[in-house]
């Protein structure tokens, strides 16, 4: 029997990590310079489906030892469990959602206009079609045009009401 073990990397939670320098010192080629238009950073639910996809790989695999449960993932990637059930949960969204999620454009806001939190309760939806149509709502509701790379407008603070003139 083989067996295989690899170090699992799942970053450094909260804290800083150098990245190793490429150039003229190791003898590989110097980094590109980043383009013009580039800004923003990459949406955080885009991060998280990723993840997901990432660790369901993982744990389907076996590629890490003693890795059986969400538990034990949970302690590797230094998050609670409850925590990490909500990051799989997001495995239960229509592939097409995930797509989507996975095709974020750039957040140049400060805040992310789609959030975990809101896509619990589509993840809790068993039927795709009620997916489907529950997402179609979100995006038309956070006035998003649903194509990649159009610049997200600013989505009214939660708990604020609009006033409505009679």
């Amino acid at each position: 029997m083989t067996k295989v073990v690899r170090k699992l990397d799942l970053g450094a939670r909260g804290r800083h990590v150098a990245a190793p320098q490429r150039g003229r010192a190791t003898g590989g080629p110097a980094p590109a310079e980043p383009a013009v238009g580039d800004v923003g950073r990459v949406p955080r639910i885009s991060v998280l489906m990723a993840l997901a996809i990432r660790f369901d790989g993982l744990l389907r695999d076996g590629t890490v030892p003693n890795l059986t449960d969400l538990t034990e993932l949970a302690r590797l990637a230094h998050v609670t469990q409850p925590r990490m059930t909500q990051i799989m949960n997001l495995l239960h969204l229509a592939p097409d959602i995930q797509e989507a999620l996975l095709h974020l454009g750039p957040v140049t806001a400060r805040g992310d206009s789609i959030t975990e939190r809101d896509l619990r309760r589509i993840a809790a939806t068993t039927a795709w079609s009620g997916q489907r149509a529950v997402w179609k709502k979100l995006r038309r509701s956070e006035r998003r045009p649903i194509h990649e790379g159009d610049a997200p407008l600013v989505r009214p603070r939660r708990g604020t009401r609009s006033v409505v003139s009679r």
